[in-house]
This record gives C-alpha cells, structure tokens and sequence, in this order.
C-alpha cells in the first residue's frame, strides 16, 4: 500500500515542471500519482496490514486536511470480508492544493512575481527562466538588483569601467558576489556584445580589471629619450601595451623571473628593445598586433618547457626566432644540466625541425634535461646575440 512519504516523493518531482510551465502558461491539473494496486489475493492474506495502511493514507489526504492530495475509492465485495473500499486514484486536484502540501505557496508566490518581472523588464530572458526555474528560486530576493545590472548593461554593453564603479543603487560588491547568475543572463541580452573566448567575467564582458604588468627595456637610448623622456625599463598595463607603436626594428623576448638579470643587463642597441615574457605568460603579448612587424629573438630555457612557450610565442608571431635554444649550446654547457619536469605534449606546430629535434632529445633524458639560462655564461649569451642580430 502507497504511503504518503512515497506520495511526497514522487510528487516533489513535478515542481520544476511546474515551475517552467509557469513561465508562460498555467500549470495543468489534475495531477495523478501512479501506484500498485491492492489485488484480491493480498486483501485475504494481509487485509489488517492494508486497512491500516488506508487508514493512514486517508489521514493525511485532502479530505482529512482540506488540502493535499484526493483518493477515489473503488468497492470490492468479498466473501470472508465482506464490502471494502480501496484506494483507485491518487491525485492532486489544483495548483494549490500540490502548493500547500510541499508547503510551497511563498516561493511560488515570489517566482511568479519575478516571472512578471521579467515579462514587464526583460522580456527576452522568458526562455531562459523556462529553462532554469530553479537558478531563479535559487536567487529569490535578489532579482530587483539582478534586473538593474542587466539593464545597465543593455543600456552600456562595453561600460570599460570598473565593477564597483557601475552608477547602480545596489551594495558594491553585489555583482562580484554573483557573478554565475549575473553572466548567464548578460550572456542572453548582451550576446552580440560578450567575449566569448573570455571565461574572466570582467574580460568577457568589457570592464576594466586589474590588468598584467608587461615590463619591457628600450634598448636604444634615441627612441628612449624621444618617446619617454629618456626612461628605459616601464611596466605597462596589457591594454596599453597593445596599443603602444614603439618605432624598432627588434624585440627580445626573455623567458622568466628566474633569468630577470639577463633581462636588465642585456646591452644597449639601435633599433631594440626587450620584453620581459614571464614564462608562460608571454600569452599576454598576443594582442600587440603592433609586433607582427617586428624582428621578435626569442631566448628562453634549454627544456621541454622552454620549446611549448618558444612554439605559443610563435603561434601568435611566425617571424619568432629562437636564440641559444641548439644543440650546439646545450652541448656546450650540458655539464650544468639539471633535472626538470616532464610534460605530457609530444608535438609542437610552430617549431622549426631543428628545434623539435633537440625538443624531443630532451623529452627522452630522464635527466640532466634543462639547461638554464643563467647557467650560461655572459660573454657566450652577448656573442650569440650580436650573432643573431647580425643575420
């Protein structure tokens, strides 16, 4: 016999259902609730068993609560038990009456008043909210501001400001403290105008943020002096960065913070200057499309990491040459080889044969496999950089 603990179980699981066809219909009812029925044979071996267990089912029913669910009862004679009544159909008859059984009417109540929010706001996230009913149960209390932010933005969709600079009457940090739900729905009615390769919610959808730092040397003293007043070494945000058109003829990039002191003590050149790279954070130059016209030398470490992030830089820049990334300079100083990490990738796209080659090699040695930088010694590193520059 069906107990009303099961009752409650199967019902729950209509909510969403009825949650998405009141987004724009009314949800349908009745609603019935399948279950076994008593058969004969049970009625004579259990009858005391199933007659308590009707008992209950009927206590807690609409007849007996005023709400909740009905019970139609079919009769049945039977010889040794005379006329009985078992249940035939279970079922919810209205709306409220499933409402008041999951104690449910508030937060129905409340979703219902964001639906024609949105109906009355923001038409266009109708669709969504018949997807989602529960992300919006989810963030019940909160959609008076969740609809202000998405107004702004469909009135500023590229506000290049940053969050807690946004003109809203809402608590400063309310965006940040949201930003899942805020960014399915910005993705909806701002669509045309979000980041989509961006995952970073103020990158994807254009505010400002706190950007890198790309350090970088200017390497002749003339276009120094002509376009910084004579300051050679500045850190600038990403952004600006892209937009800069220094007028050189070459760019180092060097590796990471290891190797830093080559990166300051690299010498004075015409036509040059020098890119503090990070590693693998030389994605931060992707963007400068002023470089694409550039002589880029690229120098990093002698090991299976040094040759991905010399193949990412040239990804982004197919003029990139490496510099004392050879055989001929690990041979040299393969004394100083140490042990480094492994990494999984087998194939490089963007290097030449040579290099993938010794790539390889190195992906082989179990150890002695990264030469790095600063092991090798300063009037070796300033031969084969006048070297490279000279061809």
């Amino acid at each position: 016999m069906i107990q009303p603990e099961e009752i409650w179980t199967k019902a729950s699981r209509w909510y969403k259902d009825i949650l998405a066809s009141s987004v724009r219909d009314t949800p349908e009812f009745p609603r019935f609730i399948s279950f076994g029925k008593v058969k004969a044979k049970d009625t004579l071996d259990n009858f005391p068993l199933i007659r308590d267990g009707i008992e209950v089912l009927i206590n807690e029913s609409k007849d007996k609560k005023g709400y909740g669910y009905t019970i139609e009862f079919i009769q049945r004679n039977d010889q040794k038990i005379g006329t009985q009544n078992f249940p035939d159909k279970i079922f919810f008859e209205t709306l409220d009456d499933y409402l008041k059984f999951f104690r449910k009417e508030k937060e129905y109540e409340h979703f219902i008043i964001v639906v024609q929010k949105l109906t009355n706001d923001l038409p266009q996230l109708l669709p969504w909210a018949k997807s989602n009913p529960m992300k919006v149960i989810d963030n019940l209390g909160k959609w008076d501001d969740l609809i202000k932010v998405c107004k702004y933005f469909l009135e500023n969709p590229r506000p290049n400001i940053y969050i807690r600079e946004i003109p809203l009457d809402i608590s400063t940090k309310f965006i940040e403290e949201n930003t899942p739900i805020i960014r399915a729905l910005l993705d909806i009615i701002i669509e045309e105008h979000v980041n989509r390769d961006e995952n970073d919610f103020r990158k994807r959808f254009n505010l400002k943020y706190d950007e890198p730092l790309i350090r970088v040397r200017i390497l002749d003293p003339g276009i120094a002096q002509e376009f910084f007043s004579g300051i050679d070494d500045l850190s600038i945000p990403q952004s600006q960065f892209n937009q800069l058109d220094i007028p050189c003829k070459r760019v180092f990039v060097l590796e990471n913070k290891i190797n830093v002191l080559n990166f300051l003590t690299i010498p004075s050149m015409g036509d040059s200057m020098a890119i503090f790279g990070k590693g693998f954070g030389v994605g931060t130059l992707k963007g400068a499309a002023w470089l694409a016209n550039k002589q880029i030398i690229y120098w990093g470490d002698i090991d299976p990491h040094g040759f991905q992030i010399l193949s990412q830089i040239r990804g982004y820049f197919p003029q990139t040459r490496s510099c004392m990334m050879d055989l001929d300079t690990f041979r040299e100083f393969e004394e100083l080889a140490t042990t480094g990490a492994c990494t999984d990738v087998t194939e490089l796209e963007h290097l030449t044969p040579e290099e993938h080659l010794l790539f390889n090699h190195l992906c082989s040695l179990e150890t002695n496999n990264r030469l790095e930088q600063e092991k090798i010694h300063h009037r070796y590193v300033l031969k084969k950089i006048y070297e490279t520059v000279d061809v």
